[in-house]
């Protein structure tokens, strides 16, 4: 913790947006430190990420892969991306597009889920379910998810 609490701010800011691309969080949580404890650095995010504005919701998914695709692009956040999605395999990769498409074709952005820990097949369980969500509540969900993969993201950073 001592290093995140005393590093630069100009250095920490980058790093934060690549856990959640949302200006407000970043400025919440490094405005937050010193954090006596991870445990006290996750509670600071998941406050500051409750209630993101819709506009805030689809800016920070914008960077974001869909579920079953890989980002192309370099940087800390790809290689996460990457990792988060690993229980995603190739037998699952046109059932995985065909259901994004029908997301996007509803709610008019990607399919976002804290996809750590879960198997292809229970992100499409996932994504059906919430296919039937008003477009309000389901933008809500998003911002939960985006709040669990900002924490597992902080926790990553921390680690390294």
């Amino acid at each position: 913790m001592d290093s995140f609490n005393h590093a630069p701010e100009a250095e920490l800011r980058p790093l934060l947006a690549e856990c959640l691309a949302v200006p407000r969080w970043v400025d919440a949580v490094v405005a937050g430190r010193p954090y006596p404890s991870l445990d006290a650095l996750l509670a600071a995010s998941s406050a500051a990420a409750q209630g993101l504005s819709d506009a805030e919701v689809l800016g920070a998914i914008a960077g974001h892969p869909r579920i079953g695709e890989r980002q192309r692009t370099g940087g800390v956040s790809a290689s996460w991306s990457r990792s988060e999605q690993s229980g995603v395999d190739s037998s699952q990769a046109d059932r995985l597009a065909a259901a994004n498409a029908a997301y996007e074709d509803r709610f008019g952005h990607i399919y976002l889920v804290c996809a750590t820990g879960l198997s292809g097949a229970q992100m499409l369980d996932d994504l059906a379910s919430r296919l039937h969500n008003p477009p309000e509540t389901e933008l809500r969900v998003v911002n939960e998810e985006l709040a669990k993969i900002a924490a597992l993201r902080l926790q990553k950073l921390i680690g390294s």
